[in-house]
């Protein structure tokens, strides 16, 4: 009995501490379980896990799911699902092999290696997507046909109308300057990596600094200094680290010397360079901000929030759900049709299997990030987060030799016991 009071009296004071700090503890669980699971790869593969190399692999294989995962958090905080995701995806990716390789340069005589190739295919993938997204959107907003129904049959349509756009065929090489967007092909290199670095150091410290006055100026509580000041050079450390990691990562040497050739210079003796951040890891930041500015700043973040929380209150309140239905599945749609950009850029051609399986990682990146299944929960960072854990365990098992039917079955479990874990956190928290 004196032990449970004991308890009892510190839990307070804990909690407290916690509170004042403003701690999340979901968001400090899921960074020490990635932690501990780069650890143990590490350890396993005698440490080739987090060697520069394989963490860039790993960052640009993460991307394209991250992508989705950022969308799928709306979708999931409305209350509804997309399981189509890969297969939008396979054909917003087969709409810009084929305008790339066959409709710009044989249908409209555009000359292969034209600057507007690779733009133009763009634009047409995301048009394509967007719409295909606008329309799921619309069956189940104006139609009222579930959401599972409607994706579900988007899941076989979609990855079949990829098949005969390209009539079953591997289509590619890509164009060189669309391949910019797969990571290895397209990064900013040493210099220019630091400074994007530096620059997102500043502005994470000037965004701290803006909203603790912002919390004082409307009389909010706000963390003591010290606790601020140590968040910032946690961050600036956590930035920094990841590009002189990445920058580790050299160019092999043939490779340096065609790029010197092509700019008519001869390599200097003993030269290095390395990788740097990649082009594409660049965009899923852009896009972290944006959906994130959406989420929390914007009508339309507050009114998909509004919906998920309780949907006929939101939809007594004024607001229009069944276009907020098709807005977000658009959104879905857009996002889909960027992973299919980076994802078919990254192979350098388009493959009948691309996406294949992506609707079951992108899920389980929203769901192991924090988002609820029974919506008005989610944040853009905790997808992100969990794409790249669900990333480093396949990426971790492959290394140490898994085969690929087990390592699906491992990734099934854990989304199953990530969603547990969800249902005990909410309940212990007292958290809907």
């Amino acid at each position: 009995m004196a032990d449970t009071t004991g308890s009892d009296a510190t839990s307070p004071r804990r909690k407290g501490l916690l509170d004042t700090l403003e701690v999340d503890t979901r968001l400090l669980g899921m960074i020490g379980a990635f932690v501990v699971l780069c650890l143990v790869f590490n350890f396993v593969t005698e440490g080739r896990f987090l060697t520069p190399r394989n963490v860039f692999n790993l960052t640009i294989q993460t991307v394209s799911v991250a992508l989705m995962a950022t969308g799928m958090v709306f979708i999931i905080v409305t209350r509804h699902i997309d399981l189509s995701v890969g297969s939008l995806l396979a054909t917003c990716s087969a709409v810009m092999a084929m305008t790339q390789t066959v409709v710009l340069p044989n249908w409209l005589g555009f000359d292969y290696g034209s600057g507007a190739i690779a733009p133009l295919a763009l634009i047409a993938g995301l048009v394509v997507g967007t719409l295909i997204g606008a329309f799921n959107g619309w069956l189940v907003g104006y139609l009222t046909i579930p959401a599972f129904i409607v994706t579900l049959g988007g899941l076989l349509v979609w990855r079949n109308v990829a098949w005969y756009l390209t009539n079953g065929q591997t289509i590619g090489p890509l164009d060189e300057t669309f391949q910019l967007l797969g990571g290895i092909n397209g990064t900013l290199g040493e210099t220019g990596s630091w400074i994007v670095g530096a620059v997102a150091v500043v502005a994470a410290i000037l965004a701290l600094a803006s909203a603790r006055r912002s919390k004082k100026a409307h009389d909010f509580p706000v963390k003591p200094l010290w606790a601020e000041v140590v968040l910032g050079v946690v961050i600036a450390v956590v930035i920094l680290g990841f590009v002189a990691l990445l920058n580790a990562y050299d160019i092999p040497e043939n490779r340096l010397e065609r790029m010197f050739e092509a700019r008519g210079e001869t390599m200097p003796e003993g030269y290095t360079e390395g990788y740097g951040i990649p082009y594409s890891v660049l965009l899923l930041i852009l896009v972290a901000v944006v959906m994130t500015v959406v989420a929390r700043k914007t009508r339309l973040g507050r009114y998909i929030f509004a919906t998920g929380g309780n949907p006929d209150a939101a939809e007594l309140s004024g607001i229009n759900t069944r276009l907020l239905t098709v807005k977000v599945f658009a959104l879905m749609g857009f996002l889909c049709a960027l992973s299919a950009a980076v994802a078919s850029a990254r192979l350098t051609f388009h493959s009948n299997d691309i996406g294949t399986l992506d609707e079951l990682r992108v899920i389980a990146a929203a769901v192991i990030g924090g988002t609820a299944l029974a919506g008005g929960i989610g944040t853009i960072y905790g997808a992100i987060l969990g794409a790249l854990i669900m990333q480093s365990l396949q990426s971790g098992m492959a290394m140490v030799g898994v085969d690929a039917p087990f390592q699906n079955i491992v990734v099934g479990a854990v989304l199953v016991l990530a969603v547990l874990i969800d249902i005990l956190y909410r309940k212990r928290t007292g958290a809907k």
